[in-house]
């Protein structure tokens, strides 16, 4: 069973460090349309809950945009955590079939 994710789109002009502050990972969705890519912002909770369930480039994530009625299979491509203190953020996920 695919692990479901909800995220938003990013709001435009959003400062990453501000989203993090107020409880958000920023995001991005890569190869849902060739070279096009969205970002995101995704509920920290919601991500530390992934990462103990999910492997990147390996398990299957049920993406799910909302305001972008968009919804897909996806895997985690990337996670940049900090080298220190060890909090996610930004990670990256990868369309792996069509909508």
């Amino acid at each position: 069973m695919a692990i479901q994710v909800e995220s938003q789109k990013r709001p435009e002009g959003s400062k990453p460090n501000a989203l993090r502050r107020s409880g958000l990972i920023p995001a991005n969705l890569y190869g849902h349309k060739g070279a096009e890519s969205i970002s995101l912002v995704v509920d920290a909770k919601t991500i530390e809950r992934l990462l103990k369930q999910a492997a990147v480039n390996k398990t299957e994530i049920e993406l799910n945009i909302p305001e972008l009625e968009w919804n897909g299979k996806t895997v985690l491509r990337e996670v940049q955590s900090h080298p220190a203190k060890g909090f996610i953020y930004h990670v990256s996920f990868f369309a792996t079939s069509p909508d």
